[in-house]
């Protein structure tokens, strides 16, 4: 028996050793893909911070309200919500507004571009997604918001929003795809759209239709990829706008819409319509369009011949959507509904009047009263008088694309794109300089103005006005370069900021140049110039300021990764220095503590265009409206 024992204690341990190599062999191979899974998950994921959103605390602060046409729209929680690039608007059902929420103050400082309704995840109801540009997807419960921040830029800059059954969010980018978003992580949604330029997205995670800027229509269906463009019959390879129903799909562009049916080009329709947005309903595409209202297109034709619908409204359509059996369609100038009855379209909501024309500011200006005077980049100018509910409009050809304002007793000195404008106290032109008059360029960048006469900037070199006529110098006279951004002049000395570096100028004639070459600047375009307390200070087009004491010039050692500081946005108080700059808001310096720091709270925009300060307040222009606030409620670093 105890051999018998023995032998049995042997087998089980053979036994026990030969299943041990497979299940041990099973296990690392086990470990091995969960790695493997890990890694590419991790491959996949894109990070992201997400915060809840409060209104703004910097006391004091407003936004100067600036018209701003409608975005999109979409129905949530039984209300209507409209986005323009500055604002989220609430409707009720009579089109009266009843709440509003503004970049900078209640929403991130980024322009708004896209809405959507969905769930994403395990989410039990419903959110309202706001997507911006620069400011990542904020997410609506209709109680507070929260902003989903990617990481990297390329994400933050959402251009098309699609929710999906699957409980996914899907977001197309400007220059980075389509992303996913789950309710907790950012991913990649496919291969295929990484580093697509998206402008639309339609259709479902069965069969999903990618719009894109320069590469035409991108299909994704039953893991193929199917790419089309010009020589697969689109009109255009910049797809403007997307629609869907089941096995058909169509891609509006500038030169017509392209029908596809299971996967695959039908025809075009609309030849030659700018088909901006798109909806189907009952067999009938409608195409919003650029200026010629909305388009009705049969779709059982065989040679369909589109109707401009009564009524549809004035200027650009920007999206058209169906909710709850109703079509709205989305104005630059308000909303509309379309009738059953006889299919004409009745307004519903309209923009409510601003103070400003435009919202893209360039240049800005205040006089010793509080008048303020805002240079657009492509709108004129506007003069607002303290208290006063709407602004002085003035817009010509030559007071068009505002570069800097000078305010003077009796008007202001506009350097404009198209020539030296002279105006009166009410910003009519009563005078205009170009280089048929004599300056070197008609494109004036920058202006120095005493007693005496003027100091122009232009891309050709800097034109001098004084009453014996105008004088010119350029590179032959010793310029550092031609392509000069701004002027600076304590006493009679000036400096001129330029493509190609820094220029000093004594009694007009050139003294010396700096460049990265014989100096401590850091870059040779210098966007920016300003006198503190006896030295010059040079905002740069990418490596932040530095400061010129007459003989060296010195970077900051808080600001050495740089930054980009916008042409001619300076302003220079008893306690800071304020810069402009491109996508970090607001640069700010202490003059007490020798420190630069950045703050984007109650921004519209982290693209900080324009500066002026008066009276105790900075007047903050951006690319998506204005700011106005305390000095003192800035924090100093």
């Amino acid at each position: 028996m105890a051999r018998l024992g023995g032998s049995k204690s042997i087998v089980l341990a053979a036994l026990a050793a030969a299943v041990a190599v497979p299940f041990g062999l099973l296990w690392r191979t086990q470990r091995t893909l969960d790695r493997t899974r890990a890694e590419v998950a991790r491959e996949q994921e894109i990070p992201a911070t997400i915060r809840t959103l409060g209104r703004a605390s910097v006391p004091g602060a407003e936004i100067i309200a600036s018209a701003s046409g409608f975005r999109d729209a979409a129905v949530f929680g039984g209300r209507l919500y409209a986005a323009s690039s500055n604002t989220l608007w609430e409707y009720d059902a009579g089109g009266a507004v009843t709440n509003r929420y503004v970049c900078g103050l209640d929403l991130p400082p980024a322009p708004l571009t896209k809405l959507a309704v969905g769930l994403a995840g395990g989410a039990r109801e419903q959110e309202l997604f706001v997507a911006t540009r620069g400011g990542g997807l904020v997410a609506f419960d209709g109680r507070s918001f929260r902003q989903i921040l990617p990481a990297r830029q390329e994400y933050r800059n959402i251009t098309a929003l699609l929710p999906l059954d699957s409980g996914q969010l899907l977001a197309g980018t400007e220059s980075g795809g389509v992303i996913a978003w789950d309710g907790a992580r950012f991913t990649h949604f496919h291969d295929a759209l990484r580093g697509a330029r998206v402008t639309a997205l339609a259709g479902s995670i069965e069969s999903l239709w990618a719009g894109t800027m320069d590469e035409g229509v991108i299909h994704l269906r039953a893991g193929q990829v199917e790419r089309f463009s010009e020589e697969q019959g689109l009109p255009d390879r910049h797809v403007l706008s997307l629609a869907s129903r089941g096995e058909t799909a169509w891609a509006g562009t500038a030169m017509g819409i392209a029908e596809f049916r299971a996967g695959r080009f039908q025809r075009t329709l609309a030849e030659g319509t700018f088909a901006r947005a798109l909806l189907e309903r009952e067999g009938m595409l409608l195409a919003g369009t650029l200026d010629e209202g909305i388009a009705e297109i049969p779709l059982e034709a065989r040679q369909p011949r589109p109707r401009v619908a009564p009524r549809a409204g004035e200027g650009e359509v920007e999206a058209l959507l169906e909710t709850g059996g109703a079509v709205h369609a989305v104005l630059r100038d308000g909303l509309a509904a379309r009738t059953e009855r006889n299919g004409d379209w009745k307004k519903i909501a309209g923009i409510e009047d601003a103070p400003l024309t435009d919202g893209n500011i360039a240049a800005l200006a205040v006089e010793p009263g509080g008048r303020l005077w805002v240079g657009y980049f492509d709108r004129g100018l506007d003069i607002l008088d303290p208290g006063s509910p709407r602004a002085i409009h003035r817009e010509d050809e030559h007071l068009f694309c505002v570069n800097r304002i000078v305010p003077r007793k009796d008007g202001a000195i506009v350097a404009t794109a198209n020539g030296l404008v002279l105006t009166g106290a009410e910003g009519r032109t009563r005078q205009v300089m170009t280089r048929r008059e004599g300056l070197i360029a008609s494109n004036v960048t920058d202006v120095l103005a005493d007693a005496e006469g003027m100091a122009l900037a232009t891309p050709a070199g800097i034109t001098f006005l004084s009453p014996g006529g105008p004088q010119s110098i350029y590179a032959f006279h010793g310029l550092v370069n031609n392509h000069v951004y701004s002027l600076a002049r304590e006493g009679n000395r000036i400096l001129a900021g330029t493509l190609g570096g820094i220029s000093v100028l004594d009694n007009g004639m050139v003294k010396a140049s700096f460049t990265t070459a014989n100096s401590g600047l850091g870059h040779n375009w210098v966007s920016a110039l300003a006198v503190v307390g006896g030295e010059f200070f040079a905002g740069t087009y990418g490596a932040g300021v530095f400061r010129f004491d007459g003989a060296l010039w010195r970077g900051f050692p808080d600001s050495r990764e740089g930054f980009t500081v916008n042409p001619n946005a300076m302003a220079v108080t008893e306690g800071a220095v304020y810069a402009g700059t491109l996508g970090k808001g607001l640069a700010v310096y202490s003059r007490a503590s020798g420190r630069w720091g950045f703050s984007t709270a109650g921004l519209p925009s982290e693209n900080v265009t324009a500066l002026a300060a008066a009276n105790g307040f900075l007047y903050i222009g951006t690319d998506n409206g204005m700011a106005r606030m305390p000095e003192r409620s800035i924090a100093l670093p």
